[in-house]
């Protein structure tokens, strides 16, 4: 397989999306996998930090109705919630609220076998490749 170029990793259409029925709400909603910088300000969003940079607590307001403010969209995948407006979508039903975080979170490889994966502890996939010389 031929190695990828910057403009082609570029142009590359890569996040998935999903619709999503909520007949608590009365439709269909769609759910974006968010992008790496939408992911990292998601995660840093969880976490404060103490003076010496080290992490102090974890930050759990609101974690689900951050996760699905960035993860709504449209249907131009334009975001349906600003950050300014999660605490509006936080006072939605809860289990609604979990099951589409249970989508976005897939959608966004934040499930914790995606992040395990990531981080090398599941299985090894083989490859055809090797790092030895």
């Amino acid at each position: 397989m031929a190695l990828l170029s910057k403009d082609q990793i570029t142009a590359a259409d890569d996040r998935a999306w999903e619709d999503v029925d909520v007949p608590e709400w009365g439709g269909t909603v769609r759910v974006l996998g968010m992008s790496g910088t939408e992911r990292n300000a998601y995660q840093a969003s969880l976490v404060v930090l103490g003076p010496n940079g080290n992490v102090q607590r974890m930050n759990m307001a609101d974690q689900l109705a951050k996760l699905v403010a960035k993860s709504l969209v449209d249907e131009n995948f334009e975001r349906l919630y600003s950050d300014k407006e999660v605490k509006e979508l936080g006072r939605k039903n809860g289990a609604v609220l979990e099951r589409i975080g249970a989508v976005a979170q897939r959608l966004s490889g934040l499930r914790k076998e995606d992040v395990e994966a990531a981080a090398g502890k599941s299985e090894p996939s083989p490859s055809d490749g090797s790092t030895t010389g």
